[in-house]
């Protein structure tokens, strides 16, 4: 019994060690679990604004919206890399003022009630973007009741695309407001004296002639000054803001170019002479050339001047005729053959008229199509063109003249309007349709008629082929085994007589002269450490930019803030010998004005010339025969007549200043001053007061890492 009572009691205790264990374990992978989370959280976040994390997936989710509201805008399916780059800084700019404003108006219990919102859109204060959408183009009267119907219909008549770009748009007019109330705040907050206005009429309206002898820094001889090592680390001390850097790294790097072989040229030859047979006997000039050439059929007419020299004399000089063709010839890294394809006597420019039936919406087009024909057919019988414009056209600034648009050339108007007016002959009508609308279109005067042509040509480019690019990768991945670090990457450049080239890149840098699409390469200085050759995600330091292949080490990493005294020593002796060479100068200055007041004879012992100004004052930027010299300008804002300054620390040089004229002119009415500087300190309050707020907040940005 014993035993049994025992094993009883140790079991129970390795029960509660089994249990104790389990619990463990489930509160540890809980943890662990936590933890990998917070990790993914942590590697995912892509900023922090005032406390408030970012993570990629929510910020590209927000910039994928944005980008669908921008291909509606567009009418376009796809947006190019710089369309996406707009939509992630304006999505960035808006997670800022979201966060940061929202932060100040909570503080300041701004809000936008729904009754202004809903007065805002279709109450008696319609926001712009509304009356934009809504309102007509010709009266500026906006459509209520399209408002209110649109609005009815917003979630089950509308599409959600549409109904997604309505909730921007509002978004946005509700920001709008928002911002606006704080502006308003701010902006009564700020006034403006009477001594400020009359400070501010004084400075502006004194006007002051003087004579000045400058004595510049250049006249000081380098050897003549004694730096030392406490005088350099002093004057870095005092004025460390001048020496504050932005986050950059430096790289240098080496292209390998895959450029067109022999062979690639070559084959691009024998290409186009092999195809010009073909080309010569096809009667579809536009097909063939749209199936076959690098370059499609470009339909438009020319003169001699606008042609390729060869061609110019080809068809102008030895009277190519239709369907001829020349060449091949080469120009512009590709081999070409020219085919006549028109050739015509027509103007080269035109008085024309029109009438403009503006289409909004695709219901719109057989009606206004039918109008269009209507009104061709009643000008074609003697109807007045000008009376039509007047009544029908949209074109409101044309149709007060009768529809008349002057003298202009085929490039200043849409192409199928163009070809009519130009086409056409004097007084002939037509109906043709462009991105403007249905135009009725009809020439009026022609200037006199040159031969033009058009030219089909047939293009061959002269590409590197898929053996040149792996001779370049395979030179370039050479050079890259042979560098594993800057060191070796230094000697490899040496050893192979390389071209070195540098760059200083910022983190949101999106060029390197030179380099297509570098933004990886720019990623990947940010995340090495100096002395790295620069990978790319795939870790390898080959980069394919364009038709180049790049390999990149890291040189050099500043991070924001004031940058070392090492790295600045060279700026800090030039600025430490130009207060140096300043107070020489100020001390010769001194030595000769000491109980001396004549100007002349001052400027002699200085072994110097007297130079004139005149009609300076206090807002002048710059002062004649001696540059933009604030410290000038600003002494001799304060001086008298027949007065003599003392010596004058300037940018270039060391300056002395006798007045010898001043023109007070101070009949501005001093309360219209009030209100311009108000109105002045109020535009700047716009600006001024977020910046301030976002100057003072605590952001980490870390986009570069994911774009």
């Amino acid at each position: 019994m014993a035993t049994l009572q025992n094993i009883r009691n140790r079991a129970g205790i390795l029960v509660a060690i089994v249990i104790g264990l389990a619990l463990v374990a489930f509160i540890l992978g809980d943890a662990l679990q936590q933890g990998n989370t917070l990790f993914q959280k942590s590697q995912n976040k892509i900023a922090e604004i005032n406390g408030e994390s970012i993570q990629y997936l929510d910020f590209q989710k927000k910039v994928e919206e944005l980008g669908e509201i921008y291909k509606q805008n567009s009418r376009q399916s796809q947006l190019d890399e710089n369309t996406w780059v707009q939509a992630r800084e304006t999505t960035w700019q808006n997670y800022l003022k979201e966060i940061l404003m929202g932060e100040v108006y909570e503080e300041l219990g701004i809000n936008v009630s729904s009754e202004e919102l809903y007065d805002l859109i279709q109450g008696n204060n319609i926001h712009p973007i509304v009356r934009q959408i809504f309102g007509d183009p010709n009266t500026g009267q906006v459509n209520r009741a399209a408002i209110v119907g649109f609005l009815k219909n917003l979630e089950t008549g509308v599409a959600a695309d549409q109904r997604a770009y309505w909730y921007y748009l509002e978004k946005q007019i509700e920001d709008d407001r928002a911002i606006t109330k704080y502006n308003n705040l701010v902006r009564q907050g700020l006034y403006v004296t009477t001594e400020e206005a009359q400070n501010s009429i004084n400075k502006s309206s004194r006007q002051v002639s003087f004579d000045f002898i400058s004595l510049p820094h250049t006249s000081v001889a380098d050897s003549t000054l004694k730096i030392s090592d406490r005088d350099l680390k002093k004057y870095y001390n005092d004025h460390s803001e001048a020496y504050k850097e932005e986050k950059t790294r430096k790289i240098e790097y080496v292209v390998f170019p895959v450029v067109p072989s022999q062979q690639d040229d070559q084959a691009a030859k024998a290409w186009i002479e092999e195809i010009k047979n073909d080309f010569t006997v096809t009667e579809e000039n536009v097909q063939f050339t749209n199936a076959n050439s690098d370059e499609n059929f470009e339909d438009i007419w020319v003169k001699e001047d606008a042609l390729n020299s060869e061609v110019a004399t080809w068809i102008y000089s030895e009277g190519a005729n239709v369907n001829d063709v020349y060449g091949p010839y080469f120009e512009d890294g590709a081999y070409k053959l020219a085919k006549v394809h028109a050739i015509e006597m027509l103007p080269d420019s035109v008085q024309a008229r029109h009438i403009l039936l503006e289409i909004k919406t695709q219901a719109e087009i057989a009606t206004k199509q039918a109008l269009a024909d209507s009104l061709k057919t009643l000008i074609d019988n003697g109807a007045d063109f000008a009376a039509l414009a007047r009544e029908y056209s949209s074109d409101t600034g044309s149709a007060i003249e009768g529809g008349d648009l002057g003298w202009f050339t085929r490039a200043q108007m849409a192409k199928p309007f163009a070809d009519a007016a130009f086409e056409n002959k004097k007084g002939e009508t037509s109906v043709v349709i462009s991105q403007y609308g249905i135009h009725v279109v009809q020439p009026t005067e022609r200037s006199p008629l040159t031969k033009q042509v058009k030219v089909a040509y047939l293009v061959r480019v002269v590409n590197a082929s898929d053996v040149t690019f792996q001779k370049a990768y395979a030179n370039a991945s050479q050079f890259a085994s042979e560098s594993r670090n800057l060191a070796k990457f230094e000697e490899a450049v040496k050893a192979q007589n390389l071209s070195k080239r540098v760059a200083t890149l910022r983190e949101q840098d999106r060029e390197v002269i030179g380099l297509v699409n570098p933004r990886q390469l720019v990623r990947a200085a940010f995340r090495a450490d100096v002395g790295d050759v620069l990978t790319d995600f795939r870790e390898s330091s080959i980069f394919e930019l364009g038709d180049n292949y790049v390999i990149a080490a890291l040189v050099e990493a500043k991070e924001d803030g004031v940058a070392p005294f090492e790295s600045v020593k060279s700026r800090v002796e030039l600025a430490v010998a130009k207060e140096k060479k300043s107070e020489q100068l100020i001390q010769k200055m001194e030595s000769v004005l000491s109980g001396n007041d004549d100007f002349a004879v001052i400027a002699q012992e200085l072994g110097a010339s007297i130079q004139t100004a005149e009609n300076i004052n206090f807002n002048s930027f710059s002062v004649p025969n001696a540059g933009a010299e604030p410290a000038l300008v600003g002494t001799i804002s304060t001086m008298s007549a027949d007065q003599i300054s003392k010596p004058v620390k300037g940018n270039n040089g060391v300056y002395l200043v006798k007045v010898t004229a001043v023109i007070e002119n101070a009949e501005m009415n001093v309360e219209q001053e009030k209100k311009n500087l108000a109105q002045t300190l109020g535009y700047r309050a716009s600006y001024s007061a977020y910046e301030a707020v976002k100057n003072a907040a605590e952001i980490e940005d870390n986009r570069s890492r994911f774009y």
